[in-house]
């Protein structure tokens, strides 16, 4: 990474951290001028994420997300592109800063994740492969944004329940399109999921050979995919609702997450390592 680059990605750090304290001050005091300037600073922050990314495409001369690294960078990307996404269409504040503290999350770790690529990009590199990866992380985008809903409807469960909702929490969705957005999410993200993993098996089993069906990164996304398939079967069918429902989508982030980075850790011919 060059000087500049590594300038400015301290710079989107530092910008990101100014935002979510102005989103967070903004959920308690409710001005229109700090809540104005969150979104401007979170859009320069996406703006700023993007230049980036266009620079090490014509740095490297291919869409960075091939490594570890550039992967969760654009995982977080995406992030902010849903924060933005939110706060000017589905107008939920409490759920833009959650989705802004993982984004900023991954935006640190990215710092510490390994930048080189595996040797086997070589032989797997072609368009079904960069499908896969983008789709891949398009879905834990998604799973994400469950996340975050499970979590607001857990909060507001506990506020109703407890008869503790107060004007402080006013501008929280209601439960009902709380649970409306957690389930969108999780019915968008499975059938992504689905077509990375049919388009990764296709790449690996097509141009390499030692590839198999038992790799710690193909069995982790498979757990991945049936964990939710069988949550939102469960859902349908009205084995589980509400409470039991949020606390699976939680339970089955958590492992989104391993599989994310223990998974591509423990894989051996994944290109993340």
């Amino acid at each position: 990474m060059t000087k500049l680059m590594t300038d400015l990605y301290q710079i989107m750090v530092v910008l990101y951290a100014i935002s979510i304290m102005f989103y967070f001050v903004d959920y308690f005091y409710k001005k229109v001028i700090i809540r104005r300037t969150a979104f401007w600073l979170i859009s320069i922050v996406w703006i700023m994420q993007t230049a980036f990314i266009v620079m090490n495409v014509l740095e490297t001369r291919r869409f960075p997300i091939l490594s570890l690294s550039e992967g969760i960078y654009f995982y977080a990307w995406l992030l902010v592109t849903l924060s933005i996404f939110l706060h000017c269409i589905a107008r939920v504040d409490l759920p833009v800063f959650f989705i802004n503290i993982l984004g900023f999350i991954f935006m640190t770790i990215r710092l510490f994740a390994p930048n080189h690529l595996n040797p086997v990009l070589k032989t797997l590199e072609s368009e079904m492969l960069f499908i896969h990866i983008s789709f891949a992380i398009l879905s834990y985008a998604a799973f994400s944004l469950s996340f975050v809903f499970s979590v607001l409807y857990l909060i507001l469960y506990r506020l109703l329940k407890k008869k503790k909702y107060t004007k402080l929490w006013s501008r929280l969705p209601s439960l009902s399109q709380t649970a409306q957005y957690m389930n969108y999410s999780v019915i968008v993200a499975i059938p992504i999921m689905v077509i990375s993993l049919l388009l990764g098996l296709e790449s690996a089993f097509m141009k390499v050979d030692t590839v198999s069906i038992f790799d710690a990164k193909i069995v982790g996304s498979f757990i991945v995919l049936i964990i939710y398939v069988a949550v939102l079967i469960l859902k349908r069918r009205g084995k589980i609702t509400g409470l039991s429902y949020a606390w699976a989508q939680v339970y089955a982030y958590f492992v989104v997450l391993i599989n994310f980075f223990l998974g591509s850790k423990l894989s051996e011919f994944h290109l993340w390592y």
